[in-house]
């Protein structure tokens, strides 16, 4: 009986583990990152952003980010959730990525692009 009762403490100890390490799922929505957008931006973006693939703007760019930050956050949002031809695709391939996680990394971006 004892040893069932290691066995629970020690299950119910690897679920926390793994629930507190975000384990077995991409994207967790239960809890939020400290960094969302730095989050999202390092899962998605960087891919295009860091080296400027396809016309991206380079994240730190200013002079690139510029003209695309003087349309506002909402012309962002929905260039970001559309796609702007011909080289980013619509939510950047994050189809899992909600509104809000797409807005977070817009606004990690144009942070460190100002």
């Amino acid at each position: 009986m004892s040893a069932l009762i290691a066995l629970r403490q020690r299950s119910a100890a690897f679920a926390t583990l793994f629930a507190l390490a975000g384990c077995g799922s991409e994207t967790s929505h239960d809890s939020a990152p400290a960094n969302v957008g730095e989050t999202t931006y390092n899962r998605y973006c960087f891919s295009c952003h860091a080296a400027g693939v396809a016309g991206a703007p380079r994240l730190g760019d200013r002079v690139a980010w510029a003209p695309r930050i003087a349309k506002g956050d909402s012309a962002l949002l929905e260039a970001a959730t559309k796609g702007v031809p011909p080289g980013m695709p619509a939510k950047g391939l994050c189809l899992q990525c909600s509104e809000a996680e797409l807005a977070a990394a817009i606004a990690y971006m144009v942070g460190k692009s100002r």
